[in-house]
């Protein structure tokens, strides 16, 4: 017994001694990596760069596409009727019905719907990956929104436009710095964002899908370490009913005076 207590203390030692090189590469990795937010240019010239790119995934379209329907990651499937404000988010067994301007709903796990606490911790966690994933899908949209600012910045050799975000979504205060092709369709963006400690990280934007409606939005972005997210399943319309029949799939959070079936005057 004394010398298993012996090889276990020493394979213990060992391991610690392991995880703790591993942790201190990643350290190192991370640091050498690390980039300084950069310095900003307000001018005219970042809102020709953000038009250009507006151009390019036309923003237009974006505005008429008012249902759309996408899986994040493979884990949150989303349908998203932005002319009411509507969302339902599935993952694992949970289905969640999200109003999204008071943050308010249903929440079901299986067929059953669930009550107090544990159904309002549910749809506070349906929003978030909502805001999360929804920026994802399109955050050339936002370029406009109350408390963005842009400025233009050239990092290796490159020009680019800094959108920073001082205030909305989960993390105000994030910084994304996009680089384009010649006629304005992003290829990445540099990311400085709270939850990643890391300034600077290089994300790419390819896979670009054009939707029915014409609106343009990427579904693949590769990022270091051999990461890739992939939006898979993107469906875009000008009505909900064209994504999913005239059967309302959010009757269940609207009132007796707006049940109704989704229909071609809607």
């Amino acid at each position: 017994m004394r010398r298993l207590g012996h090889w276990l203390k020493r394979g213990l030692i060992w391991g610690g001694i392991s995880l703790g090189v591993v942790l201190a590469t990643l350290m190192v990795i991370a640091f050498a990596a690390h980039k300084p937010r950069p310095k900003v240019d307000q001018s005219s010239q970042a809102r020709a760069l953000a038009s250009r790119i507006e151009r390019a995934v036309n923003l237009s379209a974006w505005n008429d596409t008012r249902a759309l329907r996408w899986t994040f990651a493979g884990q949150h499937h989303h349908l998203w009727d932005r002319d009411r404000g509507l969302v339902r988010v599935r993952w694992d067994d949970v289905s969640v019905l999200l109003r999204t301007g008071d943050i308010s709903g249903k929440a079901y796990r299986g067929e059953v719907e669930l009550r107090g606490d544990e159904a309002r911790a549910l749809i506070k966690k349906a929003h978030a990956y909502w805001i999360n994933d929804s920026f994802w899908l399109n955050p050339i949209a936002k370029f406009h929104d109350p408390g963005v600012s842009l400025g233009t910045v050239r990092m290796d050799g490159q020009p680019g436009l800094l959108v920073s975000y001082a205030s909305g979504g989960l993390t105000p205060g994030d910084a994304y710095l996009w680089f384009s092709e010649p006629d304005g369709t992003p290829r990445a963006w540099r990311m400085w964002v709270s939850i990643i400690p890391v300034g600077g990280v290089n994300v790419g934007w390819g896979g670009w899908k054009t939707l029915r409606t014409g609106a343009r939005v990427s579904t693949v972005h590769r990022g270091p370490f051999g990461i890739t997210l992939r939006l898979t399943s993107v469906q875009g319309a000008r009505r909900l009913m064209d994504l999913v029949g005239r059967d309302d799939p959010f009757s269940a959070i609207l009132s007796t005076a707006q049940v109704r079936r989704v229909s071609p005057d809607t």
